[in-house]
């Protein structure tokens, strides 16, 4: 026997984050595929059943909790029920974020509304950051409230306001961090020792839920369930997905909800198709440590440019040092080997402080730039800008937006993968145009979202 044949074989679980998210859990029980060097997709709506037994018997099983699907084959009957492509890719994103189980959606705001579904009912109280997307804003002013679901905006960069906010009716915490779009941090840990505080009288099904939104920061940059958050949700159209190709979302958390969530998607019909699960299982996640660390990369170059520039009041970046929250992010936003990882997007706000111009500032771009895009979304090989007050956060009301601390000429901008010195050089332009900019050009739309 040669030296070679006796040295150890490392196991799956010895290799690094990076590398699984490549490979993947080839193990997986949803689908034999150890054979296949890229995991194969399922597009058949309806499945061969060889018995009426065997289909009732893959009913039974469907969300069943006495399930360990990780040794189970599971019976496939409908592809709304449960599917194997789907499966896989679920199997992945628990991983990645150190989650016991994930079930996915066909958007993040169906993931979304799924959690609080899930966790609430009439007379329920959800807390929430007083700064958030505008159209999860939307869904807990416009639509919860139908359903006897109250909300409570707080700030909850501050501990002692969640302290006094929690009511008996109180189910679910509720933030992203960073927070879209001003990028400022959340405490996890600190906000789970209150809620601990206020569950230690209380009875398991009374028990306050802590959910966080990660989808700025991805499991790369930031795996909230490990900091003290029972749900992590996410938007998989964003950095996950990365080349803006299809739409998905995600829940993640312990497997005793696994049952609820798989019969709410079922019943609300949330379902990600297949054919999406196989582009974030196959393109997006194994490239997302290799995106996240080339456009971090990035990001921190153009977040230095523009602090520096003086048509620039402020700009804010986690990984720049006169972040509010600097010590928090270092803390908070680490990849699976313990390292800084404050992620890709940047919000800087123009000196000249109007919503007009910052419309007018991202219009020059969209007509002058090649390499920087007009466009909502996030996380994408390709480097988008925007504004938030009028587009993505145009569902909050002016007052609460003033309120809350959101810039009328507040820019959102999120770094692809284009040379920085292309990004910085159009940026420079269009500053250097800026009086021009403001005194010319369309005005404000309205506060139309796109």
């Amino acid at each position: 026997m040669t030296n070679h044949s006796r040295r150890h074989r490392k196991s799956k679980s010895e290799y690094r984050v990076r590398t699984h998210l490549i490979h993947g859990n080839y193990e997986s029980k949803k689908w034999d595929y150890s054979h296949h060097v890229i995991p194969p997709m399922s597009a058949s709506a309806t499945y061969r059943l060889n018995s009426a037994q065997r289909g009732a018997q893959g009913f039974f099983e469907f969300a069943s909790d006495s399930m360990d699907f990780k040794k189970h084959v599971p019976i496939y009957v409908y592809e709304r029920l449960e599917e194997p492509t789907r499966g896989m890719l679920e199997e992945n994103l628990a991983y990645a974020e150190g989650g016991e189980m994930c079930v996915s959606f066909t958007s993040g705001m169906a993931a979304i509304s799924a959690v609080f579904g899930v966790l609430c009912e009439r007379g329920h109280e959800i807390i929430a950051h007083e700064l958030m997307y505008g159209c999860t804003y939307s869904l807990l002013t416009h639509w919860l409230p139908r359903y006897g679901i109250r909300t409570d905006f707080v700030n909850l960069m501050k501990a002692e306001e969640l302290r006094r906010t929690i009511r008996s009716e109180t189910r679910v915490v509720y933030f992203e961090t960073p927070v879209n779009p001003d990028l400022s941090m959340i405490d996890i840990s600190s906000l789970r020792s209150v809620v601990d505080e206020m569950n230690e009288n209380r009875p398991a099904d009374k028990r306050i839920k802590i959910v966080v939104d990660n989808t700025f920061a991805t499991p790369y940059c930031q795996r909230p369930l490990s900091l003290g958050a029972d749900f992590s949700v996410q938007s998989l159209t964003k950095d996950i997905g990365g080349f803006g190709t299809d739409m998905g979302g995600a829940v993640i958390g312990p497997k005793e909800y696994y049952s609820s969530f798989m019969l709410y998607r079922k019943d609300f019909g949330g379902v990600l198709s297949p054919k999406s699960a196989w582009s974030f299982l196959v393109y997006g996640l194994p490239t997302l440590s290799t995106r996240m660390i080339n456009q971090q990369k990035t990001a921190l170059r153009v977040a230095t440019f523009l602090q520096q520039h003086p048509k620039i009041g402020k700009v804010i970046y986690p990984g720049l040092e006169n972040h509010p929250q600097y010590e928090l992010a270092k803390r908070q936003l680490v990849n699976h080997e313990g390292r800084f990882s404050p992620g890709a997007i940047i919000y800087f706000v123009l000196k000249e402080g109007t919503a007009e111009s910052a419309e007018k500032f991202i219009d020059y771009i969209a007509e002058h730039s090649y390499c920087i895009t007009l466009a909502v979304s996030l996380g994408q090989i390709r480097t988008l800008i925007e504004s938030p007050y009028t587009m993505t956060h145009s569902a909050l009301p002016d007052a609460e937006k003033r309120h809350q601390g959101m810039e009328p000429a507040g820019i959102r901008l999120s770094i692809g993968l284009e040379d920085r010195h292309d990004l910085i050089d159009d940026l420079s332009e269009a500053l250097e145009h800026m009086p021009e900019i403001v005194s010319t050009g369309a005005g404000v739309r309205g506060g139309a979202v796109y």
